[in-house]
């Protein structure tokens, strides 16, 4: 069992037609056709949307896409028309509201990795594979990668796993040149920001990104390069071999698989609320985060 603990109610606003509640973000229709999104506090952990929400979470991913496409727009374009909420929303979605351009989505989540862990890592320990690519022996978590690989995932629905296919699968599903055009943009777009990250401290261990067409052109769309869908790690606490210390949500995580709140993730129950400490020293991750990639001071 998972999802939300709590589905909200979309927000009505004059002119907004309400399309997706997701995970983080809320997704509405304007009357131009133009897709309006809405990046929320709430936080997801093991599928499950959390009760409680990160404060200013919604906006630092917001801003800090906006600081990744203005670096990309020369390897690809993106969605983005505007960051101005539309006229008669909410006060609360300055700062983390984007009116994006409707694209004909591409049902893949197109994952680089320059470093070995996670799901990655757990089929490399069984197969010495990862999506079907041979690796070489004597990797461990942390690793880095002889070059960086495109492996992608079927895109899940709330509540359900992404899912790791080998490239023909992609190619099958939306023909060898879409395939071979979402490869090469996405190692594109990684080699990019990994090199970005590095000069800033930071490794940037893998990443996914969502891409659409308008028309024949292929486009860069949802978040990009945040927390919420990389793996940033401190390069100088980087050593192969252990977990790595990160910028995102871990803290939920482990304090969720802790005995301290008492939650059982493959049991029927919800999760609980989360304790005030666990939500601050989230936040501080996130604004760490951005603050360390962008050279910028947060709020």
């Amino acid at each position: 069992m998972s999802g939300f603990v709590e589905k909200p109610e979309p927000v009505e606003v004059p002119g907004l037609v309400h399309v997706h509640t997701g995970k983080v973000r809320d997704l509405y229709r304007d009357e131009n056709g133009d897709l309006v999104m809405v990046a929320t506090d709430r936080m997801s952990a093991y599928d499950w949307v959390l009760p409680t929400e990160i404060p200013d979470k919604g906006r630092i991913l917001t801003q800090l896409s906006l600081w990744w496409f203005d670096r990309l727009t020369d390897l690809v374009p993106h969605h983005v028309l505007s960051a101005e909420p539309p006229v008669g929303a909410p006060a609360d979605w300055a700062g983390r509201t984007l009116v994006c351009r409707a694209l004909d989505m591409v049902p893949v989540e197109c994952v680089a990795r320059g470093y070995l862990t996670g799901s990655g890592l757990k089929e490399y320990e069984q197969t010495r594979t990862v999506c079907g690519l041979a690796l070489p022996e004597g990797l461990v978590d942390g690793s880095e990668l002889p070059s960086p690989i495109f492996t992608p995932a079927t895109k899940a629905a709330v509540g359900e796993h992404d899912e790791n296919v080998s490239y023909e699968e992609v190619a099958r599903q939306v023909s060898a040149e879409t395939a071979a055009q979402l490869r090469q943009t996405t190692l594109a777009v990684y080699g990019r920001a990994r090199d970005i990250a590095r000069d800033r401290g930071i490794v940037l261990a893998d990443t996914k990104f969502e891409f659409g067409f308008a028309g024949e052109e292929l486009v860069l769309a949802d978040e990009v390069l945040t927390p919420d869908s990389s793996r940033f790690w401190p390069a100088d606490e980087w050593q192969p071999g252990r977990p790595q210390a990160s910028f995102d949500k871990q803290f939920v995580r482990d304090w969720l698989s802790s005995p301290a709140s008492g939650w059982d993730r493959n049991g029927e129950l919800p999760p609980p609320e989360l304790p005030q400490d666990i939500v601050e020293r989230t936040r501080a991750k996130y604004v760490e985060a951005y603050e360390r990639l962008t050279g910028m001071s947060w709020g």
